[in-house]
């Protein structure tokens, strides 16, 4: 029986999540199907009740990810730490959620710079900050600064870090007041259009800027990378999905097929 999966969220038309897992299907010959469905919050519940013995995984994107937390049989320790879990996988009628961001992310890094990281800026407290935080603990870092709009709104993410086995040091500041960060990496999960000059340039000295979104691209810090590392949405997409893959499959995914149908489509979106 061809098994099917999707990814879920509000907005969901810009996800390039079908484009990659069909590539990994097709490179496998596995017959498999994977699309968008648009699921706006509160709307997990009843999605999740309609789903027939075909279902095999679901990918969850804002702003869904801490809603699915209470709605599964059980939590990996990762998704338990984030407090979110972007990915359920349904076997026999349980359900699993997991969170992929976090190796997602640490692949994603670790492709693009071998260099050590001890401290770091996130900006945005959400669930995929939350997330890109963890990861950075796992890769060494033991100071980092959540730079939010309004700091009420990062408590959960404070507390998933902090939580962390290496016991990370954790602050947070206001957005609108950052100063010159002077830090081994900076992570960017906020929309590019609230990246102006000012955010740009206290990233200015930055050796490496991990930007979090991959369409519209380049964001204004994704073009002021100039020589530095830059670490990309897609990136990070690409490696979470591979994870995602072998998590519904049971396969090793064929990243390089998947890389090379993503960056395919974006380059098809950009031009149009």
């Amino acid at each position: 029986m061809g098994r099917t999966c999707g990814v879920l969220g509000d907005p969901i038309e810009h996800s390039l999540s079908p484009v990659l897992h069909a590539a990994g299907y097709a490179a496998l010959g596995l017959d498999w199907s994977y699309a968008a469905h648009r699921v706006a919050s509160g709307g997990l519940p009843d999605f999740l009740a309609g789903l027939g013995p075909e279902w095999r995984g679901l990918s969850l994107t804002m702003p869904l990810k801490r809603e699915a937390v209470p709605l599964v049989d059980d939590l990996t320790e990762r998704a338990r730490l984030a407090g979110g879990a972007n990915t359920i996988v349904l076997d026999g009628g349980t359900l699993r959620g997991d969170n992929t961001d976090i190796p997602g992310a640490i692949a994603a890094i670790r492709e693009r710079t071998t260099a050590p990281l001890a401290t770091a800026v996130v900006l945005g407290g959400g669930a995929t900050a939350t997330s890109i935080g963890l990861a950075l603990a796992d890769l060494g870092v033991r100071t980092l600064e959540v730079v939010v709009r309004s700091p009420e709104r990062a408590v959960e993410t404070l507390e998933a870090v902090r939580a962390h086995p290496g016991h990370p040091e954790v602050g947070v500041s206001r957005l609108d007041e950052a100063g010159r960060f002077e830090v081994d990496l900076v992570a960017s999960t906020i929309p590019a259009e609230a990246q102006d000059d000012r955010l740009v340039r206290a990233c200015g000295d930055v050796p490496t800027l991990f930007e979090i979104v991959y369409h519209p691209w380049p964001t204004p810090l994704a073009a002021s990378a100039g020589d530095r590392v830059l670490v990309s949405g897609f990136d990070l997409l690409l490696h979470q999905a591979a994870v995602q893959f072998e998590l519904f499959t049971g396969e090793p995914a064929p990243v390089d097929a998947m890389r090379a149908a993503g960056e395919d489509a974006l380059a098809g979106r950009r031009a149009s």
